[in-house]
């Protein structure tokens, strides 16, 4: 189990709390897709992702960035437990979509890039330390069903 302590809590539910949730998520997808071009096999229903304009500019894309920065919501909400909150998205990424469990690493250090970005100088040694902690436990748990 995961310790954290009320100074990580603050800085996790304040750093969500101001987020903007459809051009970060957007942004993230899209880098996540663009610099590892691998991951684009997952979505190649949404339409065509030829280049990086076509990523970036890609409706589908910006909705499930969107999709997944709200999913980590669930992670916010049950910081004692997120293990077995994120168990049926776990079992649906590894069984049912056959994802590659490495990509929630990916599209983690492509969130932290977008939200460092985002934040400057705000997003200091103890916000990172914080959000990789977070975002560490919830790479975890997604990947448990994988296991």
């Amino acid at each position: 189990m995961v310790e954290w302590s009320d100074k990580e809590r603050g800085i996790i539910n304040s750093l969500f709390s101001t987020l903007d949730y459809e051009d970060i998520g957007s942004k993230t997808l899209s880098r996540c897709l663009i610099v590892y071009p691998w991951t684009q096999r997952y979505f190649a229903n949404f339409g065509p992702l030829y280049s990086a304009e076509a990523i970036t500019t890609n409706p589908n894309i910006a909705a499930h960035g969107v999709k997944i920065l709200h999913g980590l919501d669930r992670a916010v909400k049950n910081m004692d437990n997120i293990k077995t909150a994120y168990t049926e998205l776990s079992v649906l990424h590894s069984d049912k979509l056959k994802v590659d469990p490495d990509n929630f690493t990916l599209l983690s250090d492509c969130l932290t890039i977008v939200i460092a970005a985002k934040m400057g100088n705000s997003f200091n040694i103890e916000t990172q330390a914080t959000f990789q902690k977070f975002l560490a436990v919830v790479v975890s748990a997604l990947r448990r069903q994988y296991h």
